[in-house]
């Protein structure tokens, strides 16, 4: 399954994954710095929704992308792509 996304989508999941990486930085900067762990754990929380969010973003788009490329006269395609898809929603759970 390739992925494809509008300019608007891929920018929208590249900020998020930018700023979970920025966040992560953080994380391990904190660590190093033998700060509280209670402010590693919320800048851990927040890097792991970015990802999460960036994650749903993509799963969002292919399933639009690829149950409106399956051939309706084929459920078993529709089935098939539908179950791989559910699969990578449910990784991110």
């Amino acid at each position: 399954m390739e992925l494809t996304m509008a300019a608007d989508e891929l920018k929208t999941v590249l900020n998020r994954l930018r700023r979970a990486q920025g966040q992560i930085a953080g994380v391990i900067k904190m660590i190093e710095e033998g700060r509280d762990c209670e402010e590693v754990v919320t800048q851990l929380a927040a890097a792991s929704r970015a990802l999460d969010r960036a994650g749903f973003a993509i799963i969002a788009t292919g399933l639009q992308h690829c149950l409106t490329d399956v051939d309706p006269a084929a459920p078993e395609d529709r089935d098939r792509m539908r179950a791989r898809l559910e699969k990578l929603f449910l990784s991110l759970a």
